[in-house]
């Protein structure tokens, strides 16, 4: 039998009936503060169509693109896929619980991993000499 995921000891269920207020005392500083603060326009976009998404689940598939890589993943998020920019792209995010009070940003990484291979025909000067194969 799988073990049910909790937050600082509280169940998933009971994360996402709490308040906002009590949910924000449940997060590390860095993610408190920043919800403390207040949201920002495009956060506060993102919620309203999380929101909406949540309501609209079962009629069809909604997806949410955003931008916004500096939202804290919140319970209610929980569930759905957002497509997160990686500043060229938008990179589908699965949001399951263990990701709550991270960032969006953390999972829709901005660079490639490099990959080296022989160079190509015109890379440099040098690789004239190289034979292809």
């Amino acid at each position: 039998m799988p073990k049910e995921y909790t937050y600082r000891g509280h169940a998933l269920g009971e994360l996402q009936s709490m308040s906002m207020d009590e949910f924000i005392r449940l997060l590390p500083s860095r993610q408190r503060r920043s919800l403390m603060r207040g949201l920002t326009d495009e956060q506060r976009k993102l919620l309203e169509e999380v929101r909406n998404a949540k309501r609209a689940q079962g009629e069809r598939k909604n997806v949410v693109k955003t931008h916004a890589r500096d939202a804290v993943i919140l319970p209610e998020m929980v569930g759905l896929t957002i497509q997160v920019h990686n500043g060229k792209e938008f990179t589908p995010v699965e949001i399951i619980p263990e990701m709550i009070s991270h960032y969006l940003g953390e999972f829709a990484m901005t660079n490639k991993p490099v990959k080296h291979g022989s160079p190509g025909i015109g890379a440099s000067r040098s690789s004239m000499y190289v034979p292809l194969r």
